[in-house]
């Protein structure tokens, strides 16, 4: 659900925009409901997908606007916009039909993937870049999902956080799972194992951001607790010709962005690089990254694209480390010894290539192929020093069929996709951070391939049924070559079904709801830790129970889910414990199943327009808009033989983004902001020892009329609170002793200026 447009084209357009009603449904749903009345023949009257015609002869920052077809238009809104700009592809609040595709065959605009993503019968969302990347340094992936809810996300150090979806991963302390992670939906951010590194994330370079919770992610093969992220790059069609940013803030930051897109015939391009630096918040968390990412699509006719891909990334980070209770509180910048002692660093360097092949057989019915190579070299000095090279490769194959069947509307989704890699896994002994002694040499491959379908039928216009099912066959393997490293190998296969629905009774909002089944293999790190039996370790499998609704009107929009897993051999960290019972070291453990939990949750987001014509009255008033996100999460142990129904450990229970801006129709705006936890949690099983709860205070000042020059000012944390942002588990902490705390970034002031063209 888009919360703040803040690029303005125009108080007309943006009326327009924030009227946009949810088309999931409608859109061709009305066709078929023509079709049932007049006899029309399918394909005459189904144009789920449509692309431009024409083609620019020379290069240009934007494509012309998309013409549907005419039984389209008036099936869908016989209204035309407000406003040109409110058709303009560029705008991500444009009023579009699913299956539009105003530049780019295979990947659709921010306006067109929210018409998509809305036929989806369960939570979803998509992020514009424009909610965050013009009115934020955009550093971290806590800048461009804090105001989803049901993601909870937390800086540890640089751009590393802990991401939880719906309770995903929590067990995990290093490293993300449970969330599958893709850009333009075929190149893995997450490795083949199902592991995932956030500072490979940046936010500056996407058009917008995919959000899929749970099994609601089945077209990706996605089918963990969390779902997937999709992070969507621009293409020639929706970039400017040229674009670059500074970015400066607290803590030595500085962050410099170029960025160019063009259209030339049938080919278009767009290119993005980032280099940025900063001395961190805490001792010993400084950092320095170069990111680039490019893509070149060739329209070889006007029903076949191929679009080519390259991601690069050299990033080198120092980490801080957890510490205890009493020192994230009171000393936040001070880092844990041990970390200083041995230069604990993590150091990535990345290189991924991929290709994406769309193909119209005919008006509602598209194939999409493509594959991906990626090498990966992580450089890891901890308390041994880890070099893991990865190769890694795969591919997808997708066909969507949209049409009407006999005055009846069916869309069928069906694919497979495939990830395989090999991983060169070496530790040395560290010393001083420095490699020793080789400790271990293994060999580890992991093979990855999913199948599913989904289809929709509508039984009547406002209504479709949707049934679906997943396969998945993952197999993991590890080849001792020598030193410490062990040999086994664990093989899982799993189905997960799927059914629901979606109901709009009107154009302006939908309920949708669904039963799913979802299961997640265990990573090497769950594995390798588990010992010599490597398959001592199930599937983790959930089936979850979602409700909700969705609407869109000009002074109101809604975001609504509730849920609830019911969750059997989830992951839990069980603390290395010494003679004694003494624990070997805080944050290590071993992964085991639990038998039986349970993870539930309400999650409610959206945007009211409180004022307008405050202070600027007329058709281009000022207006007051209030924005904010809520996520209540209810993650417990089931009657559980040693826990009982205690709570787990690692999430808030409540948590709460809100903003008040003012928005002046010369561009300037301004207003408020809070992040408040009001609810320290559980870091234990044993419930035991909690974090704090906090309340934190921001700002924000800025200009963006829609023009070449943006700039913006942001503080935050302003009442300089010191706070726990995120922890790692344990089975049974100690307050006194237990380093297990990330603390909370200090009062911190950004800046930057942004020039388009």
């Amino acid at each position: 659900m888009s919360f703040w447009p803040m690029r303005r084209p125009g108080a007309a357009a943006l009326t327009a925009a924030l009227s946009a009603p949810l088309l999931s449904v409608v859109g061709t749903d009305a066709l078929a409901q023509s079709a049932k009345e007049n006899n029309l023949p399918p394909v005459e009257v189904s144009q789920p997908d449509t692309a431009t015609k024409a083609t620019p002869s020379k290069p240009q920052a934007k494509s012309a606007p998309s013409q549907a077809e005419p039984q389209a238009v008036a099936a869908v809104d016989a209204t035309p916009p407000a406003d040109e700009s409110a058709a303009d592809p560029k705008n991500p609040y444009a009023i579009v039909p699913p299956g539009t595709r105003s530049g780019s065959l295979g990947v659709p605009t921010a306006a067109e993937a929210r018409a998509d993503i809305q036929r989806t019968p369960g939570a979803v969302e998509v992020v514009p870049a424009e909610e965050y990347k013009d009115t934020t340094p955009a550093i971290t992936l806590k800048d461009a999902l804090d105001y989803v809810p049901g993601v909870f996300i937390q800086p540890k150090w640089g751009e590393d956080s802990r991401l939880s979806i719906r309770g995903s991963g929590l067990s995990r302390n290093f490293h993300g799972r449970g969330v599958t992670l893709l850009m333009d939906g075929v190149i893995p951010i997450t490795t083949a194992d199902g592991s995932s590194d956030f500072q490979e994330i940046n936010p500056t370079a996407y058009s917008y951001i995919e959000v899929y919770k749970g099994a609601n992610a089945l077209q990706f093969g996605a089918n963990s607790l969390g779902g997937a992220i999709n992070f969507v790059t621009p293409t020639g069609y929706d970039s400017d010709l040229f674009g670059a940013r500074v970015d400066i803030g607290s803590f030595g930051l500085i962050k410099t962005s170029v960025s160019s897109g063009a259209v030339s015939g049938n080919t278009d391009y767009f290119i993005t690089g980032t280099w940025q630096e900063a001395d961190g918040f805490r001792d010993h968390s400084d950092g320095e990254s170069v990111r680039g990412s490019a893509n070149v699509g060739f329209k070889l006719t006007e029903d076949l694209e191929t679009r080519f891909y390259v991601n690069a990334n050299d990033i080198e980070q120092k980490i801080p480390g957890a510490v205890r209770r009493s020192v994230a509180l009171t000393s936040p910048t001070t880092p844990n010894p041990i970390n200083v002692a041995l230069d604990y660093e993590r150091n990535l360097e990345t290189l991924r290539l991929a290709n994406t092949t769309t193909y119209r057989i005919q008006p509602g019915t598209t194939v999409e192929f493509g594959g991906f190579y990626m090498d990966r070299h992580l450089d890891h000095p901890i308390f041994r020093v880890i070099d893991n090279r990865h190769d890694e490769y795969g591919g997808f194959g997708r066909l969507v069929d949209d049409n009407i069947y006999d005055g009846y509307r069916n869309r069928l989704i069906a694919g497979v996709a495939v990830h395989n890699g090999e991983t060169r896994a070496r530790q040395f002994i560290s010393v001083a951070g420095e490699r020793g002694a080789l400790f271990s040499d293994a060999e580890q491959t992991s093979d990855n391939t999913t199948f599913y379908a989904e289809n929709s039928f509508f039984i009547a216009p406002p209504f479709a049924i949707i049934g679906g099912v997943q396969y998945n066959n993952v197999e993991r393997s590890q080849q001792r070559i020598s030193g410490a490293a062990q040999s086994g190998q664990a093989d899982y296969e799993f189905w997960s079904p799927k059914g629901g629905f979606i109901w709009e009774p009107a154009k302006q909002w939908q309920v949708f709801g669904n039963i799913s089944r979802s299961g997640e293999a265990p990573t090497f790190s769950e594995i390798t830790l588990a010992g010599a039996t490597t398959t001592s370790l199930e599937v983790q499998r959930a089936t979850t129970y979602e409700i909700g609704t969705r609407g869109n009107y000009p002074d109101f929009r809604w975001d609504l889910a509730l849920y609830r897993s019911n969750i059997d051999n989830e992951f839990q960290c069980r603390t290395n414990l010494g003679p004694g019972g003494v624990v070997v070291a805080d944050g290590t453990c071993t992964q085991i199943n639990l038998d039986k939990t349970i993870h539930q949750g309400v999650e409610v987001g959206g945007a009211a327009r409180l004022f307008s014509a405050v202070f600027e009255p007329g058709p281009k008033a000022d207006e007051i808009w209030l924005h904010g996100a809520y996520t209540f999460n209810d993650f417990r142990f089931d009657n559980d033989p040693r826990w009982g129904d205690n709570d787990l450990p690692g999430a808030p229970r409540h948590y709460l983004r809100a903003e008040l801006l003012y928005k002046h129709p010369s561009g300037v705006y301004a207003g408020p902001n809070v992040e408040w936890s009001p609810e320290a949690f559980f870091v234990d099983s044993a419930n035991v020892v909690k974090t704090t709860s906090y309340a934190l205070l921001g700002a924000k000042l800025g200009f963006d009329n829609g023009g070449a020059w943006t700039a913006y000012v942001e503080g935050r944390n302003l009442t300089d609170e010191t706070y726990i942002a995120s922890a790692s588990i344990a089975t049974l902490a100690n307050e006194a002793t237990s380093a297990l705390f990330e603390p909370g970034t200090g009062r911190a002031v950004y800046g930057g200026v942004q020039f388009r063209w």
